[in-house]
């Protein structure tokens, strides 16, 4: 339903993406996108490059009079560092860094120089990302869903959130140069990442992204690739330096017994109280709801209609200050890494990278489920939606053969 390809090299003349299948509608002006792109701009940790681009978007097609017209909408942000580039004679890159793609690209593409593998391997792609994911959760406030994120951990600094609700942590977070949620975390967190820049070095770290308002059935276990988690950790997976992910309390629960580790369906009566599932009470305006996530939102591939919880680990980017043992190609002899400008700790920026990419999925996924091709269309189809309630889950509670 929904797709985007981006284009464009990391100081090249400027980066592009092409969102198609977003239904008409929309109003979309690209203050709403830039918005999302100076996010992914700030953050303590970050490179020399984030004082040289201001990213803007133009936004050449899909779009008139303000409104998504459902044509594919076309997006630009232009390079700033490019003068520097053009037209010069760039020193040959010949040694590849560890943890990078310049290895692995010069050996599958047969390049004879390692920088077309940095510069299209490079983060900086993920300007584009961030400006097709910010449409994308531009549609989805449409319905009241919501998409934020936070850094839980840098290095060894881990955040207790204790019982802060999730609204609560992404506004926290974006009062914090570290996108921390708790300020002693984040005072910690800062000092760990001047530590590493003093030391020549990098930091990775964990992030939570969280959907809230979802309804119960995005996604499908009819095949292998409809799974809605499936399709979340193949996004999360894709961006640079994000080698694990986990979709609610998953490594814990592989520790816990069966009944510790999934969340039990309860049910809520009009008067508010809760009870079993199994009592017995007349049909009337009862909700089934969970007394916890263990399961992150998802069951069996499906949204089950609590908040979308994933956690992805982020590694410590390639390019160090501090040289790296590798080979110098060219010399065919052992060589230390050259530095290329980076970041010291990229997981602050990382937040609203990995917001938009879970966005896109839920996109597609609620799009999926709607269908229609405008805006006007799909409201009236969101709000009649098979919700968890007794009522909108009539059981015949007879016998039935089903293979004959």
């Amino acid at each position: 339903m929904l797709r985007f390809l981006t284009a464009g090299e990391s100081h090249g003349p400027s980066l592009t993406t092409i969102l198609d299948g977003i239904p008409a509608g929309l109003p979309l002006s690209p203050e709403i996108i830039n918005k999302e792109l100076a996010r992914r701009q700030q953050g303590y940790g970050s490179g020399g490059r984030m004082k040289i681009e201001k990213d803007t978007v133009q936004i050449l097609g899909g779009v008139m009079g303000g409104e998504t017209t459902g044509a594919p909408i076309a997006l630009l942000v232009q390079n700033d560092d490019h003068v520097k580039w053009k037209g010069k004679a760039i020193e040959p890159m010949t040694a590849p860094r560890p943890g990078h793609a310049d290895l692995t690209g010069a050996v599958k593409y047969g390049y004879k120089d390692l920088r077309p593998a940095l510069e299209r391997a490079s983060a900086r792609e993920t300007t584009m990302r961030v400006a097709a994911g910010a449409v994308c959760k531009h549609f989805l406030a449409q319905f009241g869903i919501i998409v934020g994120g936070y850094v839980a951990s840098i290095g060894e600094v881990t955040a207790d959130f204790g019982d802060m609700p999730y609204e609560e942590r992404f506004l926290r977070a974006e009062e914090s140069d570290v996108r921390c949620p708790v300020e002693s975390s984040a005072e910690a967190m800062r000092a760990e990442i001047e530590k590493t820049i003093h030391g020549k070095n990098t930091l990775g770290g964990v992030l939570e992204i969280v959907a809230l308002n979802l309804p119960v059935g995005l996604g499908s276990f009819v095949q292998w690739d409809k799974r809605l988690e499936a399709k979340l950790a193949h996004a999360i997976m894709s961006v640079q330096a994000i080698k694990g992910v986990e979709i609610g309390d998953a490594f814990e629960n592989a520790k816990r017994i069966g009944t510790q580790a999934h969340d039990p369906i309860l049910m809520q009566n009009a008067e508010g109280g809760m009870q079993n599932i199994n009592n017995q009470l007349p049909i009337t305006n009862h909700q089934l709801l969970r007394s916890s996530n263990r399961a992150g939102g998802t069951e069996g591939g499906v949204s089950n209609g609590q908040p979308i919880v994933i956690r992805a680990a982020m590694k410590p980017i390639a390019t160090t200050l501090l040289p790296q043992p590798t080979v110098d190609l060219a010399l065919g002899a052992e060589s230390p890494t050259k530095y290329e400008r980076s970041d010291f700790c990229p997981v602050p920026r990382a937040v609203p990278i990995l917001e938009a990419m879970t966005a896109f999925v839920l996109a597609d996924a609620l799009l999926e489920k709607l269908g229609g091709d405008s805006i006007n269309e799909m409201k009236p189809r969101f709000e009649s939606l098979r919700k968890a309630t007794l009522e909108d889950l009539p059981m015949d509670n007879i016998p039935h053969v089903f293979w004959e």
